[in-house]
């Protein structure tokens, strides 16, 4: 008998307010054309003045517990991976776990920015194997748009806000490839990029600081190491390509998505794609494209699901689970 993370529930919350591209026109040289030609984004929704990132994470964190018909006090464990926390302490998830009224267990923040999810997966799936948890919540949640330069057309129209949310169960399997759960995970963080992708504030400037890309070198790294975890992760679990359903990537950008498929020889039908309708969310958009993909039906149970992301550190991962 093996010991497996097994997905409970799924959930997501995305703010009111939707920002077109063309909303930027006004005030960038730039246009809908310029931005959907460079990334595939659309439109992306903005938080509500006052709200917090763990508001979003709290209202994903509902939806999810709904989805699985289990109660705060059913879990044991929340982990939010974010990189806009509302406070330096204490961290969004002990905020969430106020907020959604779950007075046992514990709660941490897992900070490895767009990678944070996958992170906390990781995380999630240790507690569970290891006995220490039964079930863990992972959440991703983002305010991105309150470290933007908004001068800078390069970055600035590229990200958005929103949080989701997915429950881990422990459940029991054979071992093999077939069981359900999170069958394998592959981690990796590398600190001599960290200058390609930082934010220039934190405690050291005592100021919040924006948000700074070094994008063709974001771009270069990505392709190479996404499509690289990917395969390793699937490795590891004695599985190939050929097995995959669904990869269901950080929402970055359509160039860097439709590259990591190809080198998985793969096509864009097993592209769970939510990029043109969010932006980059960070550490919330694979949490919201695995809600979304579910919501339409995509992602049914028994598929085989590759999810992979990197972000500044530089650090990157994957995860492979069974639905």
């Amino acid at each position: 008998m093996t010991i497996r993370a097994v997905v409970k529930g799924v959930g997501h919350y995305l703010p009111d307010r939707i920002v077109p591209n063309a909303e930027f026109e006004a005030s960038l040289e730039t246009s809908d054309e310029w931005i959907r030609s460079r990334s595939g984004i659309e439109r992306r929704h903005f938080a509500a003045a006052g709200q917090t990132t763990s508001d979003m994470a709290a209202r994903a964190a509902r939806a999810a517990l709904a989805d699985a018909g289990l109660s705060a006090n059913d879990l044991d464990a929340i982990i939010v991976a974010t990189s806009t926390a509302d406070l330096t302490f204490p961290s969004a998830a002990t905020m969430v776990q106020d907020a959604i009224g779950m007075t046992t267990g514990f709660a941490f923040d897992v900070q490895a920015v767009c990678a944070g999810f996958v992170f906390g997966l990781a995380n999630a799936n240790a507690l569970i194997v290891s006995g220490q948890a039964t079930r863990v919540m992972v959440i991703g949640a983002e305010t991105f748009s309150r470290i933007m330069d908004w001068t800078d057309r390069s970055t600035c129209v590229l990200f958005g806000d929103g949080a989701g949310a997915l429950i881990l169960e422990a459940g029991t399997g054979t071992g093999a490839a077939t069981d359900r759960g999170i069958l394998a995970t592959d981690l990796h963080s590398d600190g001599r990029f960290r200058d390609i992708l930082y934010v220039d504030g934190g405690v050291a400037t005592q100021n919040t600081g924006h948000l700074r890309m070094q994008g063709k070198e974001v771009f270069r790294h990505a392709v190479e190491k996404l499509a690289e975890t990917a395969h390793a992760s699937l490795a590891k679990a004695g599985l190939s390509n050929e097995d995959v359903d669904w990869i269901v990537p950080h929402q970055a950008n359509l160039r860097i998505i439709k590259a990591t498929a190809q080198k998985m020889h793969l096509g864009m039908d097993h592209v769970v794609l939510t990029v043109q309708d969010h932006g980059n969310t960070s550490a919330a958009s694979i949490p919201l494209a695995l809600s979304v993909g579910k919501q339409r039906g995509q992602i049914k149970p028994g598929d085989l699901l590759v999810t992979e992301a990197i972000g500044g550190g530089l650090a990157w991962g994957s995860v492979v689970l069974r639905w």
